[in-house]
């Protein structure tokens, strides 16, 4: 509990944690009740010193809520826009007190409460504005935080070549290993013409048991400060119908090469004082997936390992960030006999993991996936959630395999 509240409360001024704090409270408990339980007739608003009562008051609530949950989450990740729309908001706070005490109170005391009553939020509203460079404050380059080497799995497309150019653009030298050499060594022509950084391809099959150690053995002599297991696959379609060996490869893939691969690297992170690990998950690891029901449970793996192993080393200089995609546009869909549907592009949701390592332990990649994600886990029973996901999986599956 200490570590969390320390995560929770660290890199921002004590004021600012209090603000956080208080826009949560607002978000979460006040405006709710406000909202939903607080009789119409007694309902009371205040926008910039002026009264709204009854349903003019609470056809104003929903606004009120969506900039206390946006002050809530701008706080929690020091997200770039809240400069200067939190000085914004709370100028027209310190505004709209004055105000309230001159058109309410009125006289000599009206002047004397509006000027102390908007002093306090004036000086906040400076404070505020004065704050720009803590919000969305540009990082040091992953290899100033973390060192010279990353290691990529999956890296001859997709996902896992957009973070190989990430981290080549951000100045580390790149291990690239996949099945397909070929593909591997273009991209590595390809960094080290672009970045000039190191590369070394090792082409391994991961879903091969003695995968995982040939690639550790292949980089034993370099100090691994970054490493992305990224490299996986999914089978759509009818548990029966799929083939046994291609499903004992999918778990070999997808949770024996991450799990062994950070055992033999990790005691180097842990000996140097840090490091990064980041595991691609998916938002399918949070319920069970009729149709690709092997692959989420895999995913479930991943992101169960990855949070564990998170909270372990949070204290020894690594961070681990498990990343949870939606439909992404890479060979996934292809490979998972999936019939083609949209979704995010590789670069949107790598930026997404490289803004939030060291920030967080879990991101879900886009809004909507965030959104439906936690939704469904939170408010609705997880036989109708699975239920409801058996519908939207059979309509991308081939008919032959559902």
């Amino acid at each position: 509990m200490k570590r969390w509240l320390r995560a929770l409360f660290a890199g921002r001024p004590t004021w600012m944690n209090v603000l956080m704090v208080f826009c949560g409270y607002m978000a979460f408990v006040y405006l709710p009740w406000d909202l939903l339980i607080k009789p119409v007739a007694g309902d009371e608003e205040v926008w910039f010193g002026i009264r709204f009562h009854g349903w003019g008051a609470k056809l104003t609530e929903p606004l009120h809520w969506a900039i206390y949950a946006a002050g809530w989450y701008g706080f929690r990740n020091m997200k770039g826009w809240m400069w200067p729309w939190a000085a914004v908001y709370a100028g027209q706070v310190a505004l709209g007190m004055l105000l309230w005490n001159f058109i309410y109170v009125g006289g000599f005391g009206g002047v004397v409460l509006g000027l102390a009553s908007f002093a306090p939020f004036a000086a906040l509203t400076y404070a505020l504005w004065q704050a720009d460079a803590l919000f969305g404050a540009g990082r040091p380059p992953l290899r100033e935080r973390y060192g010279d080497w990353g290691l990529v799995t999956g890296a001859s497309a997709g996902i896992g070549a957009e973070f190989a150019r990430a981290l080549a653009r951000d100045g580390l030298s790149v291990v690239l290993t996949a099945r397909r050499e070929e593909r591997l060594r273009e991209l590595a022509a390809e960094l080290e013409k672009t970045y000039h950084v190191a590369t070394r391809v090792v082409a391994a099959d991961l879903a091969d048991p003695a995968g995982a150690g040939r690639v550790a053995d292949a980089v034993a002599d370099l100090e691994i400060a970054v490493l992305v297991n990224n490299a996986g696959f999914g089978a759509s379609g009818r548990f029966e119908k799929l083939d046994p060996e291609r499903l004992r490869e999918m778990v070999e893939l997808n949770c024996m090469a991450p799990m062994l691969l950070t055992h033999r690297l990790l005691p180097g992170m842990r000996a140097r004082g840090r490091g990064a690990i980041i595991i691609t998950g998916s938002v399918a690891g949070h319920q069970g997936l009729p149709l690709h029901g092997v692959y989420s449970a895999t995913k479930a793996f991943d992101l169960l390992f990855g949070e564990s192993l998170a909270v372990e080393l949070e204290d020894h200089g690594i961070d681990v960030l498990v990343l949870e995609p939606g439909s992404t546009e890479t060979e996934f869909q292809q490979v998972a006999n999936e019939t083609p549907h949209p979704g995010e592009s590789a670069a949107e949701v790598v930026a997404v993991a490289l803004e939030s390592i060291g920030r967080r332990h879990t991101v879900i990649s886009g809004w909507f996936n965030w959104l439906r994600t936690n939704a469904a886990q939170r408010l609705a029973p997880r036989r109708l959630v699975t239920s409801a996901a058996e519908e939207l999986i059979a309509a991308q599956t081939p008919e032959e395999l559902r």
